[in-house]
């Protein structure tokens, strides 16, 4: 068994504001394959000097994938390397260059579904692809009554250059707080029958945890989203944006989940949908701490 990095995610974005001022004058100048190549360099920085980030991702290939550490190493250098250009696509996406991406959409018709039953409904989705381009592109398709909750940690001067420097998003932000009041919010937007996205993939200290087997070995994931989820009682889809070819995203819905039994059941059905995604697109896997940490 592979050493524990024993690291927590610690809800915060990585990078530097002059590193996004970089990309965002090289994308807007240079095009996205120019950044794409400049990305190539950033990655292997991260690969050398951030060891944390580097050790969990190789713990999660070889407890997961059951991978040597050698080919766990290898995954992980693809693995930064993609991470860097879903960064830049979700700064593209968001300027003249978005032109340039395509997608394609499996089963789209199930959140037109959930939007036109009027009962609001929650979206789940996790830390691979691209989530940030499914949120916009449901925005525009769909409904722009589409609500994401997520922690609210990147640096503010990093958040007020992306907003000065790009198109606004399609999207409203519910930040997590402690005081719980994003509940409150939550309960306003769904008897407003709007829609709740949210990821159910990363656990904070002190979190309620389930423990559920995920690829080859046994991980936890935040029961919070679930219990939530179950006591409001609205439709509930698994949503995720993968990175294709080129400048192409994937994009998938499940068939919407309209009655469950308990929160295990929901969490249980999530996992397996997000191990299906991850066994299909490997080196998407964007959760950088030990994910199978005890």
């Amino acid at each position: 068994m592979p050493k524990s990095t024993n690291q927590k995610w610690d809800g915060k974005t990585k990078g530097s504001l002059l590193g996004y001022k970089f990309f965002v004058f090289c994308i807007k100048f240079f095009g996205i394959w120019i950044s794409y190549f400049f990305c190539i360099w950033v990655a292997t920085y991260f690969v050398l000097f951030s060891r944390k980030n580097r050790n969990g991702l190789i713990n999660f290939y070889q407890v997961g994938f059951g991978l040597s550490k050698r080919r766990a190493l290898l995954n992980s250098i693809r693995t930064f390397n993609v991470f860097g250009r879903v960064l830049i696509d979700r700064i593209a996406l968001k300027t003249n260059k978005r032109k340039f991406y395509t997608h394609s959409f499996d089963n789209e018709q199930a959140l037109k579904d959930i939007n036109e039953n009027r009962k609001g409904g929650f979206l789940f989705s996790g830390h691979i692809g691209n989530w940030e381009n499914a949120s916009n592109l449901i925005g525009e398709r769909i409904t722009s009554q589409i609500n994401v909750l997520m922690l609210d940690e990147e640096v503010e001067k990093i958040k007020s250059y992306l907003t000065e420097s790009t198109e606004d998003k399609k999207f409203n932000l519910i930040p997590l707080k402690n005081d719980m009041s994003h509940l409150v919010l939550i309960h306003q937007a769904l008897k407003r029958n709007e829609l709740i996205a949210l990821h159910a993939d990363r656990i904070m200290e002190g979190n309620k945890t389930f423990d559920i087997k995920f690829l080859k070995g046994v991980a936890k994931f935040p029961a919070g989203p679930f219990i939530m989820a179950y006591k409001f009682k609205v439709p509930i889809t698994f949503v995720f944006a993968v990175k294709g070819k080129g400048t192409h995203y994937n994009l998938c819905a499940t068939t919407p989940i309209l009655d469950y039994n308990s929160p295990e059941e929901i969490a249980t059905a999530y996992v397996s949908k997000l191990e299906e995604m991850v066994i299909s697109n490997p080196t998407q896997w964007f959760n950088f701490y030990d994910y199978y940490a005890s």
